[in-house]
């Protein structure tokens, strides 16, 4: 999609008159005075977890924000491989992708050796590795991102909506009563005034996504820890004409003198966000902004691109920021064995520089993790042991965020290493740890480490491309029943249920030695089968445990009359069939698209075949042997509460 040839306008750009993109502004209603959960914040992780929560009618959310609107423009805009797999799950993937910026390749600049206070390329490196994931790597305003999720929102059986000037005043943690939390939040008149309107709420838990100066973590206790790097970057988009050849490419540019930039083209076309190193900032320094401006901003630019220029036509949104890398005391209000009744996520406990693009899609990922752990334990699915995981995994991955970061944002911020500046940072250097770190920046190099949610790793040869404890790396298939290939990752719904592929051995299907008609066997009348204790009576069979299952034969031999009653089951209130489970590889041609198997791709044991166990959040749990009901069954025993 091409637009703001015209100039910037937030909203969908699928509607050509900006005026019909606007939306209502909300309308002010008081807040609940009990909820199951109340978030702090309407960022891209507050969202993420209304979202995910809003697909249970029977929990009840309120979710709060200082702003007085929606989003409408600025802040960040990459969206690493792993989080567009997240928005496939709501099926909101393919309206971003369209109107996102697709990277694909990034351009290095170095400075020119005979004329050292210009830049030349020094190259061109692919963005996303090979099978990386079937998912692109794209740039696109953050807003539009919300927007999606508050339609989610508003969608959902949960029906939520935000409340809007809302400032959170305190919160109170009594562990034994019903309702644990007490929230007391002002209602603001504007962002100077009290409305002398205090609303109480009290509620089962409370999650913090509101930002670095979190109001939560400080009722808590907690703080960030760490250090700040005293580097001062300018940010802006802005619609422009140049001479510069790689303006819609990602560029990565080391001047001699000037400092550093980094150019990400926008979506539209025509747009770009440049992040313009400034003067290196003393102990102890602020940014002085009040001397900065756009036309500050435009100058360093054009000093750090010489011999190629910048016309700046319009600002659509710019900002000054100062880098530090800082993560928080503790993720959670556990203590002495008492359960987590307040958490943190996102910028409220971990912060760092925007350059490597992992701020919003860190955060989301946070409440990816947590917000169906919180769904499974007040719709009674699991106890709450399940929540201590959160903090546990999502505690170490963003101690490795800052680590990374530290080091990127040190080897973007360098000079160049020349004879003059020996000390300097070697350009190719750089361009190796960026390419190195690809699986980092896509977002899907995150293990977690062994739990009760994630196994040792046992039977890992049975499927060595489906790391146990990282995600579900989909690949492609054709669907029995109505031929269609597509990505088999696309199942993981966000509706909370687990996921169990079987993949078949060698046998012919739904034959007597065929271990996938053993498998649905037990999973239908066996007393142990996960099945038939964790479902309740009322629900729709594969509501908490959907069985999945893969052929290696040609989809056109297997007969839908012959898969089992488990592969076929019986749905909603007309109990209707649901002929969407099975799955074969893809035997079609190259030409026509084919020739891809995912036995081969994901290192599937092709004789015995392999069960995959997958978490809600598409993490793989367990792989296990196509026979090995016991594992099967003592997974979900350490996970699930009898129906």
């Amino acid at each position: 999609m091409q637009f703001h040839i015209d100039g910037f306008h937030p909203g969908d750009p699928r509607f050509s008159d900006p005026q019909d993109r606007v939306v209502p502004p909300p309308v002010k209603r008081p807040l609940p005075e009990q909820v199951d959960v109340l978030i702090v914040g309407c960022g891209p992780a507050g969202l993420n977890l209304a979202a995910q929560l809003s697909k249970f009618a029977d929990i009840k959310v309120a979710i709060v924000d200082l702003k007085d609107d929606r989003l409408l423009v600025g802040q960040a805009d990459g969206i690493a491989c792993r989080t567009v797999e997240m928005f496939q799950a709501y099926g909101l993937a393919d309206q971003i992708i369209q109107e996102a910026y697709q990277v694909n390749e990034a351009a290095f600049w170095k400075p020119d050796s005979e004329k050292p206070n210009q830049i030349v390329r020094s190259s061109k490196v692919q963005d996303v590795a090979d099978d990386l994931s079937e998912m692109p790597h794209l740039i696109i305003n953050q807003a539009r991102v919300h927007d999606q999720f508050l339609d989610v929102m508003r969608q959902g059986p949960g029906k939520i909506e935000p409340y809007y000037q809302r400032k959170l005043l305190s919160l109170e943690v009594n562990p034994v009563a019903d309702y644990p939390v007490t929230a007391k939040i002002d209602r603001l008149v504007n962002f100077s005034q009290y409305s002398q309107v205090i609303e109480t709420v009290q509620a089962k838990y409370v999650v913090g996504c509101d930002g670095a100066r979190s109001s939560v973590r400080n009722a808590i206790g907690k703080e960030l820890v760490g250090d700040a790097l005293n580097q001062a970057w300018g940010v802006m988009d802005v619609l422009l004409n140049t001479d510069f050849p790689d303006i819609r490419l990602k560029s990565l540019i080391h001047s001699n003198n000037e400092g550093n930039m980094l150019i990400i083209p926008r979506e539209g076309g025509y747009m770009v966000r440049l992040y313009i190193e400034l003067d290196k900032l003393k102990e102890n320094e602020r940014v002085a902004r009040d001397q900065m401006t756009p036309e500050v901003l435009i100058a360093a630019a054009n000093r750090i691109m010489q011999p190629y220029t910048l016309d700046v036509k319009e600002v659509a949104w710019w900002s000054v920021y100062e880098i530090g890398q800082r993560i928080t005391t503790a993720f959670d209000d556990s203590e002495d064995g008492r359960p987590a009744r307040v958490f943190l996520v996102g910028d409220a406990c971990h912060t760092h520089s925007p350059k490597a693009g992992q701020g919003l899609n860190t955060s989301v990922m946070d409440t990816w993790n947590l917000g169906w752990k919180l769904a499974h334990v007040l719709t009674g699915r699991a106890g709450e042991d399940i929540l201590q995981t959160y903090s546990d995994e999502r505690r170490e991955y963003g101690q490795a965020l800052i680590d990374f970061d530290r080091e990127f944002s040190r080897m973007f911020s360098a000079k160049p290493k020349t004879a003059e500046n020996p000390d300097g940072v070697d350009p190719a250097e750089f361009q190796r740890y960026f390419q190195l770190f690809g699986e980092y920046t896509a977002g899907v190099s995150i293990q977690y480490r062994p739990s009760i949610m994630v196994s040792d790793g046992k039977h890992q040869e049975l499927a060595t491309g489906l790391t146990v404890g990282k995600r579900f790396h989909s690949a492609p298939v054709v669907r029995q029943g109505d031929a269609k290939p597509m990505q088999l990752g696309h199942c993981h719904t966000a509706d909370g249920a687990y996921r169990v592929y079987a993949f078949a051995g060698n046998a012919e299907p739904m034959s007597n030695q065929c271990g996938v008609e053993a498998l649905c066997e037990f999973l239908a009348n066996d007393a142990s089968s996960p099945l038939k204790k964790y479902t309740p009576a009322d629900a729709d069979p594969d509501s908490v445990i959907d069985i999945r299952a893969v052929f290696q034969q040609h989809h056109q031999s297997v007969e839908t009359n012959t898969l089992h009653p488990v592969l076929r089951p019986e749905k909603g209130k007309y109990g209707l069939r649901d002929y969407e489970k099975v799955f074969c590889v893809d035997n079609r041609p190259e030409s026509s698209g084919g020739g891809m198997n995912i036995y081969d791709m994901r290192g599937i044991n092709k004789e015995s075949g392999c069960l995959v166990v997958v978490r809600p959040d598409q993490y793989v749990a367990d792989v296990l042997p196509l026979d090995d009901y016991e594992g099967l069954a003592s997974f979900f025993d350490k996970v699930l509460i009898d129906a």
